[in-house]
């Protein structure tokens, strides 16, 4: 079975009960109106040309039906990131996959104010041109058994690719992941397992659709399970994701810490009383939001841990087995090793080194490139390019990307220690990001990146001489109010080190 025929199944199960409830049109949209929609688009999609097809739409339901399309009419969706250089990915994605139309939205354009690029085909032009003949001939289709709907739509092989998605390029150029119907069906089910889902859940849709976090638990898990969604197309819109919060009895939140420190900021007590579930993954839980949420919400907030290559999730805490700090324990169907860094041995417990993963959680490759694809993976054995360490109750701990670990005077420094530090000692309002600048004598210099001048900045590098080496300090820090991010709630590090690089360059200081 593939993705598409799955969520036929469950569209037919609970075919009355709303599937999304999208603030982006205000409409509510039951599992059957979703299931004539996508047949609706599955025939206009296959007038296109080639395997593939992007799609650039925020989290909707028009994005959501546009994926669906795409795979019933036998297409591979290709998701294009509209956050940051929209039209340069939309070519550089064409480029790469070899195809040409996009399925956008003109709000999207105009809101962001996008520049066209050729083969972009708009979701309003679509609606517009649908004729009687074609919403009648696709809800007497919709009635057919289960099992016939199943056989009329593309179907293939799990081992297929279902989906192509780019890594967030917060470090270098992105890569083309191809995920399979198999990689996604498995974090589908371990999640569901692991935290119990159920057609009566509530997820908050707040993650955007081209980055693999939100895909899988925003959109794939809850169709699965038949649960609804509440879609937010802009997940920094903190007072109406609330109000939905409140309004919709959400009892799944699931985000960036980023977004988390959002909603946390403008909340009150009691505004989260119907979430069950809040689960935070993609970049490091701070002790201070962790904190936050169970001092106003009586929430714990839980982390997790994954990639794009790993469809995502790899391991995550729980409500029964949780450590606050650790990125808890590997999924069901998950394997994972730590590696030396230098000879690839593998580890015992306790000890730190590269984190590599196995299951049916592991990507096809990267499209059109066998270099980097041998690379990364070897006998089914994934690289993630981070550091880690398995404890003795077989909790995982991240220490950080490879890549971001420098070599000082010698010595290896992890940079998101240096973070993890220099946090506590921030006000809680403050946003930090740590990175290295060339120094002609050791090699390089660690600097922070604050949002703020007004602290002590001397004071703290004395307060952070007593978790740290002097070489793992900060020689300076440079303001930017606001810190370059991704849009998956990721700080863009390549940027950050761009700027910081810059003031290094042009002799500008922000000291204390």
């Amino acid at each position: 079975m593939q993705l598409q025929q799955a969520f036929i199944s469950t569209a037919k199960k609970y075919s009355k009960k709303i599937a999304i409830y999208d603030q982006a049109t205000e409409k509510d949209i039951t599992f059957d109106k979703m299931l004539i929609a996508s047949f609706i688009l599955a025939k206009k999609f296959s007038a296109y040309r080639g395997q593939y097809i992007g799609i650039m739409v925020p989290t909707s339901a028009g994005c959501m039906l546009s994926i669906i399309g795409s795979l019933m009419s036998g297409k591979i969706p290709v998701m294009i990131n509209y956050s940051t250089g929209a039209a340069k990915n939309c070519i550089y994605a064409q480029e790469k996959c070899s195809f040409k139309t996009i399925i956008t939205s003109k709000k999207l354009l105009e809101k962001l104010n996008i520049e066209f690029v050729d083969g972009m085909v708009f979701l309003e032009d679509i609606m517009a041109s649908l004729t009687t003949g074609d919403k009648l001939k696709a809800a007497l289709r919709s009635k057919l058994p289960t099992d016939m709907l199943q056989k009329s739509v593309q179907h293939g092989d799990e081992d297929e690719t279902s989906v192509i998605l780019f890594t967030s390029g917060s470090e270098k150029d992105p890569k083309a992941v191809q995920l399979t119907h198999k990689n996604l069906f498995h974090n589908i089910h371990a999640i569901t397992e692991v935290f119990e889902f159920s057609h009566e859940d509530i997820f908050l849709g707040n993650l955007p659709l081209f980055h693999v976090f939100g895909l899988t638990t925003n959109f794939w898990i809850p169709l699965f399970v038949g649960s609804a969604v509440v879609a937010h197309a802009n997940p920094l819109e903190y007072k109406n994701i609330i109000d939905s919060i409140k309004k919709y009895k959400i009892t799944i939140m699931i985000g960036t810490p980023s977004f988390f420190f959002g909603y946390l900021k403008r909340s009150h007590p009691g505004d989260f009383s119907s979430v069950r579930i809040a689960c935070a993954g993609a970049d490091k839980l701070t002790d201070q939001l962790r904190e936050g949420y169970k001092k106003q919400h009586g929430i714990e907030l839980l982390e997790g841990y994954g990639t794009t290559e790993t469809s995502p999730v790899i391991s995550v805490n729980t409500k029964e087995a949780n450590k606050p700090g650790s990125i808890g324990k590997p999924m069901p169907g998950v394997q994972v090793k730590i590696l030396d860094r230098e000879t690839d041995e593998e580890l015992p417990r306790g000890k730190e080194g590269k984190i590599i993963v196995k299951g049916d959680l592991v990507m096809k490759g990267y499209y059109g490139d066998i270099e980097e694809t041998t690379l990364r993976i070897h006998n089914g054995w994934y690289d993630t390019g981070d550091m880690g360490v398995m404890d003795e109750d077989g909790f995982l701990w991240h220490r950080g990307r490879l890549r971001r670990f420098v070599k000082i005077g010698g010595e290896m420094v992890s940079l998101v220690k240096v973070e993890d530090v220099l946090n506590k000692l921030l006000p809680d309002d403050v946003i930090c990001c740590v990175v290295d600048v060339p120094n002609p004598t050791k090699g390089a210099d660690i600097v922070a990146a604050l949002t703020t001048a007004e602290v002590d900045f001397k004071k703290i590098q004395k307060q952070m001489a007593k978790d740290l080496p002097s070489i793992a300090i900060p020689k300076d820090y440079h303001v930017i109010e606001d810190i370059p991010m991704m849009g998956t709630g990721k700080v863009n590090f390549r940027e950050v080190e761009h700027i910081c690089r810059e003031y290094l360059d042009n002799g500008k200081k922000h000291k204390s």
